[in-house]
């Protein structure tokens, strides 16, 4: 099936020893920009609880590893390792948190390519409109994508 900005019907399990009545949902952040890592975590505790920020693809691995979060938030261009990298070194690891991309780019070649690898997208310029939706949306097995994205 194909994504569209209000995600798709396929439906995935939930992480193992989750349930609706146990703790917040837990989240990574990685981004290579202190100021963004703060406004990001600042705007998600209320909701969720931010177990780490990082500020590379390498700490992001090793953090995911460690704390095995529901979700994480990467930025596509990070040092070390970008966030579709990071995507791709965490599934052989046997790691399988929600992934959301959370990016300035909106170039349709950074959506297809996080559509591919079943992650959700979000442009940094509708974080407050789209990103809590779209971690619901991904929780319950959706991708979402946020719009515009250029062609």
């Amino acid at each position: 099936m194909e994504p569209t900005q209000y995600g798709m019907t396929t439906q995935a399990n939930r992480p193992a020893g989750h349930s609706a009545a146990q703790a917040r949902t837990t989240i990574l952040l990685a981004d290579d920009s202190s100021a963004m890592l703060y406004e990001v975590s600042t705007f998600l505790q209320t909701d969720f609880d931010v177990v780490a920020t990082v500020s590379d693809g390498a700490a992001a691995v090793k953090q995911i590893a460690d704390l095995q979060p529901d979700v994480i938030i990467l930025d596509i261009a990070m040092p070390l390792l970008n966030g579709i990298e990071v995507a791709h070194e965490i599934r052989p690891r046997g790691l399988s948190p929600k992934i959301i991309f959370l990016s300035v780019e909106q170039d349709r070649d950074y959506v297809d390519a996080a559509a591919q690898i079943g992650a959700s997208y979000v442009v940094k310029s509708r974080m407050r409109s789209d990103l809590i939706l779209a971690i619901k949306e991904t929780l319950d097995g959706r991708i979402f994508l946020s719009v515009p994205c250029q062609s």
